[in-house]
Order: C-alpha cells, then structure tokens, then sequence
C-alpha cells in the first residue's frame, strides 16, 4: 500500500514560494502548541484563585493538555496516512482552536480541564501530522536543514513560553494565555490550502486497537502520577498499561500498518533513533525539574537568577539546531547524535558534581555545553526517525518521534518524583543532573550503535 500523492511526482516537494509559505504555516502552528504546553504552568496559582480551587487539583489544567496529547499521537499519525496529512492536520488545528475558545470562557476548573483535554487531542493531530506535511513539502537536500529550523523553533517557543505568560498575565487575566490562540488558529486555518495535498490509503483504523492505546497511556500517565506517594498503586496501573500494550500488538500483529509502528520499530536505524530519543528526553526532564531547585536550594539565588541562570541552555540549543541541520546533510547522524548525548551527558555531569562557587560559573559551563549537545543531538535524530520510514509511513513515523519525546519526559517526571520522595530536597537536585546525565550518556552509545546502519548523506 502507498499513497498517492496529487502534487506532481516529478517535484521533490512542493514548488518554491509555495513551499516556503507551507513550511511557514506549519512552524507557525508548531509554534501555538509548544507555547500552549509552557504558558499554562506559570498561570497555575491565577486560575486557582480565580476558580476557587485547590493547588493540586489545578494541576490537571497541565496534566490533561499532556495526557490527551500523548493518547491522540499514534492514532493521529495512522488518521493522517489513511485520509491524508493535511486533512488531519487541520482538523487538529480547527479542534485545537475551539478548545482554546473554550478554555478562555471556561468558568469552572472541571470545565477547563476537559477544555484543555480537547485542546491537547487537537494538538496530538498537529503534531503527528505535522512531520509529514513537512516531508511531502520539502526537497529531499533540504529537508536535513528545515528540520533544524523545526528544531529551533521548538527550543525558542520552549524557552519563551514562561516570558510569554508573565507578559499576559501582567497586562491581562489567565483566559488570555487561551484567547491569543484563536486568531493564529484562524490564520493558519485560511492559509490551509498551501499545504502539498496525498490522498490516503484505503485501510479501516481498528478500534479496539484504537481502545487498547488510549487505555494504555490513561493507565500509564495515571500510575506515574500516583508511583511517588502511592507506590503499589502506581505500579499497578503502570502494570495493566503493559498488559494494554501486550493486547494491542497482539491485536494487530497481521496489520500492515499498526498504531504502535512494530513495521519500522523492525528496522534497526528507527528503534535505535526512537531508544535514543526517549533516554535524551529522559534526561532533559529530569535536568529541567531539578535546575530549579538546584539554583534556589543549593546555590541560594532569587527566582529572578535562578531564571536568569536557565537560559543559556536554551540559548545554546536555538544557536546550534539550525547548524546541526546542516551538518546532518554531510555527516553520518549517528555521530552527531552520539557526539550530542556526549556532550549533554558532560553538561549535565559538570553542573550536578561541581562543587557550588560563588558566581556558579562551573554550572553555566555544564549548562551551555548541555544544551548545545541537546541541540546537537535533536536535529539528527528527528531526521533519522522521518527518513528512516517510506513516505507512506510518515505519520506513523512523526507520531513516534513525539511519542518519544513525551514518553522520555514522563520516565524523567516519574523518576524526579521519586528521588524528591526518597533524597532530602538539600542533595534531590544534583543527584538528579547526574542520573539526567547518566540517561544522556545511554542516548550517546545507543546512537553510535546505529552507525553500522547509516550510510554517509
């Protein structure tokens, strides 16, 4: 089975300035959910004041974006091969947008919850779509630098998401943060039809296999939020989510194209890039929650630093990731990849073992060498994940690079979880930056593992 695509086959991706203004569309709406996923933590204490609830109820506003996101992404990515990427990737942002419209009229939490639950479906169709509208759209000796551009505008929405909240939040009231995104959801809404146009594959999605995932991840995200301070609990649920697994694979074991994509986890260059991507992830969670603590605990600065002190990791990533897109057009990705784990791990190391000085110059050392070995990292191996699978496949291949990322980050939550339950809060954060580059260091040997299976570009 393939799919045919209605652009000319003749062109390798879309024709230029259309193919630019495509790709504008679709980092515009990349944009609009990586700030959404960022700007609703710093809102957390406005909207339990305003909607008269409890601080920890109030963090399911996050928890639901996250936990509909990670069930709609593999899903998704088979809708977007069966009735065609840019149909899919549409509804997501129509669906996105009237749930934003929804969350900034929300006047009660549970309502705002199963807003933003709605809002992260659509947002799960954005992004698993989103690579394969990027592939089909891009020229195959472009699509190693655009992809560093995708990279890049990750880590600058990433970044700016908490500044952007602070900047709404002290002009405006939290429904704002929603409100902002139905104007650009619009926009990209008329701007639809510059997306390059496949016609899908014939094929029936399964819906208890369908059921089987969403239960999976419900149980998965449930037990990791309870595994701190309900341990057997927790483990159970973390339990029935792999027997959830073991009954979808079994389900569509004869399936040509699976939900959970075990066709491309067979070829060795996808599973090592996916098995890297979750340990990377893995670490940089667990390095984010812990920076935090770290600054304002042991080294004993303000907020204000402590946010100050947090930004060349960004930085780093935004000035590297366009330059790592290049690279990966010449070099083998597996070098990178392993020269990038490398490089976070050494980061990581260096801020969690150093002994705290007065001016932490040892930590920003650690920091902007990790988020450059991040950046480095990133752009090589979201090339790997797309190129390693047939066009026809890209859907399935874009829904498990994201799938990995918020899988990573959710084993990092958990184990941050863990370690502030069991360590006292005086030695939590170091120890974590050193199991964060304990995770980076596996991300740098199971990518130099793929190198007997890539060719140099």
């Amino acid at each position: 089975m393939s799919i045919a695509a209605t652009i000319n086959p003749a062109h390798d991706g879309l024709p230029s300035p259309r193919r630019y203004l495509a790709i504008g569309v679709l980092l515009m709406t990349l944009v609009l959910v990586v700030l959404d996923g960022a700007i609703a933590n710093v809102a957390l204490p406005s909207i339990a004041a305003s909607l008269n609830a409890s601080a920890s109820s109030t963090v399911w506003v996050v928890s639901s974006y996250q936990l509909a996101v990670l069930v709609a992404l593999l899903p998704c990515g088979a809708l977007g091969e069966i009735h065609g990427p840019r149909r899919v990737f549409l509804l997501g942002v129509a669906l996105f947008t009237v749930a934003s419209a929804a969350c900034a009229f929300a006047g009660s939490l549970p309502v705002l919850v199963a807003a933003r639950s709605i809002q992260g479906l659509g947002a799960g169709a954005i992004m698993a779509t989103g690579p394969m509208n990027l592939r089909v759209s891009v020229p195959q000796r472009l699509l190693g630098t655009v992809i560093g551009f995708n990279a890049m505008t990750i880590a600058i929405s990433a970044a700016a998401g908490p500044g952007v909240a602070g900047a709404i939040l002290s002009v405006s009231s939290w429904p704002w943060l929603f409100a902002v995104n139905i104007p650009i959801g619009i926009i990209v809404l008329l701007s639809g039809g510059l997306l390059a146009h496949l016609d899908g594959v014939k094929r029936h999605l399964n819906l208890v296999a369908l059921l089987a995932n969403t239960l999976m991840f419900i149980l998965f995200f449930t037990g990791a939020d309870r595994i701190a301070g309900a341990p057997v609990s927790g483990s159970i649920l973390i339990g029935c989510s792999v027997l959830c697994l073991v009954i979808l694979l079994s389900l569509e074991r004869r399936s040509a194209a699976p939900i959970v994509p075990t066709d491309l986890l067979a070829d060795p260059a996808f599973r090592v890039a996916v098995i890297a991507s979750i340990s990377c992830f893995t670490g940089q969670m667990l390095s984010y929650v812990a920076l935090p603590f770290y600054l304002q605990h042991t080294l004993h600065m303000s907020p204000v630093q402590a946010g100050l002190y947090m930004m060349p990791w960004p930085i780093a990533t935004i000035i590297i990731a366009p330059i790592s897109g290049r690279l990966a057009d010449r070099f083998k990705t597996a070098w990178l990849c392993a020269a990038g784990g490398g490089l976070l791990a050494i980061g990581l190391l260096i801020a969690g073992l150093t002994p705290p000085g007065p001016r932490a110059i040892a930590f920003l050392v650690g920091t902007v060498v990790a988020g450059t070995g991040f950046g480095l990292f990133q752009t090589p191996n979201n090339r790997i994940l797309l190129l390693s699978a047939p066009k026809a496949r890209s859907g399935a291949a874009g829904a498990m690079q994201g799938t990995a990322r918020l899988l990573g980050q959710t084993l990092g939550a958990i184990s941050m979880s863990i370690i502030f339950a069991t360590v006292p809060l005086t030695g939590a954060p170091s120890l974590a930056l050193v199991l964060a580059g304990i995770c980076a260091a596996i991300a740098c040997l199971v990518s130099l593992s793929r190198a007997r299976y890539e060719k140099v570009a």
